[in-house]
């Protein structure tokens, strides 16, 4: 079940929030498990048996590191990572390993494909950041199941992230506070996070995916970098969007999750991009992954080791593909370039320059992430950047009605990728008082066109779905 799909809107979410808020305190939580338990079997049932196995395992495992001396917490806790990593290694890297190993001996294995879990690669790290600030004593064991499973299952989170760390939301699961005004709040944040997945996504989606579609030598050179910015506008708009309405649910059953995203398009550097973009993903690199290794306090070739492991991690995390590898390498040795070798020749250039390098390392690194297969990969890459350039005008643009009406909402992206609107609204609606009226006016008017939109238009995809 999508946060975008009519069946959530109007009758998942109002008899969810409706038993929650008449029902005693006490019994919120397993309101909101089962909730949550109900929401993931929505769309895979055969696969909560693999979820409630993974919440009862862990709640074991880390009540067992709680309760045994110091000399043995470490060998429970490779036990739990082992079991967790397998687990997400298995159902969603087990394809690739046998494509890998048919490609390497020439054996045909014709072994069933295995289903990849919705969520797996978020609940999965979730799990990980309790068990592990359980074994660093950075947080106290949960021997509530109900809690904990809430916690694991939360659906506002769920699907797609933002990744939660148990450290963040732990007094939040038994003592959070509701309010009305909370609720209003989170409401606004849906709406806004529901108009920008709908209403600017899945246009723009349009565009790419109609000109990704075409052979590329049927594509022109302008037309593949006009492809590789609306997938860039629609996968900001499309997880950031995401982000917000989980933020925006979370508030109204009394939960502040972390922002996820703060404005990664307006970045002058890629080190810049990414304190920016799926920021709960870098923290949880850097807590779990890059801060053990050493982080940067060891010698320089042990930290350029540290970069390329986490981003190489990264690019797995995203996919089994050979693409999100190289995407999450792609990114480590830029990373390591801004910070070595071009350090100051990069500081010296104009702001609007660094801007525009880095916009262009970005749409270079979505191409890498949109385009799956190897060998139009490097085609595309090379058209883009002049290797069998063509100009001519593609016949999809005339030809394709869809790709056409579509077009606008590029522009319209482009402009909310910026925060320069919302600083003007909140400068407007400090000197008129009425504007607060025309703020709700247009709220609902972005609600009733997304929901006309979802009944009238059923191409409604979601990218990080897959992750």
């Amino acid at each position: 079940m999508l946060f975008s799909s009519l069946t959530f809107i109007t009758l998942f979410l109002p008899v969810t929030l409706l038993l929650y808020y008449l029902a005693d305190r006490k019994f919120r939580n397993i309101i909101l498990c089962l909730a949550s338990l109900l929401f993931y079997a929505w769309g895979e049932p055969k696969l909560i048996a693999l979820m409630l196995v993974s919440i009862v395992a862990n709640y074991w495992l880390a009540r067992w590191i709680g309760h045994v001396k110091k000399q043995r917490k470490k060998s429970i806790l490779i036990i739990a990572i082992i079991f967790n990593i397998a687990l997400l290694g298995f159902f969603k890297y087990f394809n690739f390993g046998v494509s890998i190993f048919e490609s390497a001996t020439g054996a045909q294995l014709n072994l069933p494909l295995i289903e990849l879990p919705i969520g797996i690669s978020f609940y999965t790290f979730q799990i990980l950041s309790y068990v592990i600030d359980v074994y660093r004593g950075k947080v106290k064991v949960q021997k509530n199941i109900i809690t904990l499973a809430t916690y694991i299952a939360l659906f506002p989170q769920l699907i797609a992230g933002p990744i939660v760390q148990y450290s963040d939301v732990e007094k939040q699961l038994t003592k959070r506070k509701e309010s009305v005004d909370l609720v209003v709040a989170g409401a606004k944040r849906f709406i806004l996070g529901l108009a920008k997945k709908v209403i600017i996504a899945n246009n723009v989606a349009l565009i790419a995916d109609k000109l990704y579609e075409q052979p590329i030598a049927e594509v022109s050179t302008w037309g593949l970098w006009l492809a590789a910015i609306a997938y860039a506008l629609q996968i900001y708009f499309d997880f950031s969007g995401y982000s917000d309405m989980a933020i925006g649910l979370g508030k109204m059953f009394g939960f502040n999750f972390l922002e996820n995203f703060n404005y990664p398009y307006i970045a002058t550097s890629v080190k810049d991009f990414w304190r920016r973009w799926h920021i709960s993903l870098s923290k949880w690199f850097r807590d779990y992954v890059y801060i053990p290794l050493g982080g940067n306090r060891v010698s320089k070739i042990k930290w350029i080791r540290n970069i390329l492991i986490v981003w190489a991690l990264t690019g797995f995390w995203h996919g089994a593909n050979w693409n999100f590898i190289i995407w999450g390498l792609y990114y480590g040795v830029i990373l390591l370039l801004e910070g070595t070798l071009l350090a100051k020749p990069l500081n010296k250039l104009p702001k609007a320059v660094r801007y525009i390098l880095t916009m262009l390392i970005v749409v270079v690194g979505w191409t890498i992430f949109r385009v799956e297969d190897l060998a139009m990969l490097g085609e595309t890459l090379g058209k883009m950047f002049g290797i069998g350039a063509s100009f001519a005008k593609s016949e999809i643009f005339y030809s394709n009605y869809s790709v056409i009406v579509s077009l606008p909402y590029l522009l319209v992206g482009i402009l909310f990728t910026t925060p320069y609107l919302r600083i003007a609204f909140c400068k407007l609606e400090q000197k008129w008082a009425g504007f607060i009226a025309v703020k709700y006016l247009a709220l609902l008017a972005m609600f009733g066109i997304a929901i006309a939109f979802l009944v009238c238009d059923s191409y409604n995809p979601f990218i990080y779905f897959r992750f």
